[in-house]
């Protein structure tokens, strides 16, 4: 068993050394396809659950519905999920993008929905008053107003989902999974400590410039501070 100390060093190393992240299958190059997975499954759960959950909360109904598609989603492990789809044939980058998005689902479902159902029924009053049609009242004023609550679960999300893509690499796809799986299976654990290193440090990036993201798109009035 290495030293708690010397997995340190070996680790410290490994990230100081160029070829490391510059070499063909280097950091670089894992970062962005863990990037580009994590883009696949967002998109495509948001491009199901936000028209959904807006919908579900524009006619304030469905609540149900949400609530148990939520505690379905969420009890399906993504590694369940992702083995399951290797059963069928599906196996690294798709099955992980694929797993990832139904493990996006819930929390972009449930946010798009309380957000738009929780809007100031006065502003709908309004609007309506104004002659707008059901979409207009949902498209120009409601999903407006949930703009806090829909960014806040893209950014919860998203990070979720790249901490979650380290999973491709067990079933054979690339991502900074790969590093990990790698540093196992020749047991080199400074390197498994570096690439869960590399993950972390990238989650944090990612939160930090989607906080800033999160606060550009709400509204200046509601943003916190503001009365």
């Amino acid at each position: 068993m290495t030293a708690p100390a010397g997995v340190l060093q070996e680790a410290f190393v490994w990230l100081n050394d160029p070829l490391t992240w510059t070499e063909q299958g280097g950091v670089l190059e894992l970062a962005g396809e863990h990037l580009l997975m994590t883009v696949a499954a967002v998109g495509a759960a948001a491009a199901v659950t936000i028209p959904v959950g807006a919908w579900l909360g524009h006619t304030d109904r469905g609540a149900g519905l949400v609530v148990w598609l939520t505690n379905a989603s969420r009890a399906l492990p993504t590694l369940g999920i992702i083995l399951l789809l290797a059963s069928t044939g599906l196996f690294g980058n798709t099955a992980t993008v694929i797993a990832a998005a139904f493990f996006a689902a819930p929390v972009l479902l449930v946010n798009t929905y309380e957000g738009v159902r929780g809007v100031d029924p006065d502003a709908r009053d309004a609007a309506r008053g104004m002659g707008m049609t059901g979409a207009g009242v949902l498209l120009r004023v409601e999903l407006p107003l949930a703009t806090t609550l829909v960014s806040a679960g893209l950014r919860t999300t998203i990070v979720q989902v790249v901490a979650t893509i380290p999973l491709a690499a067990l079933a054979g796809g690339g991502g900074l999974g790969k590093i990990i799986t790698f540093g196992l299976g020749t047991q080199r654990y400074g390197e498994v400590l570096a690439g869960g290193v590399l993950v972390a440090v990238l989650c944090l990036a990612i939160d930090g410039v989607l906080a800033v993201g999160q606060r550009l798109a709400t509204p200046a009035p509601l943003r916190p501070g503001r009365t």
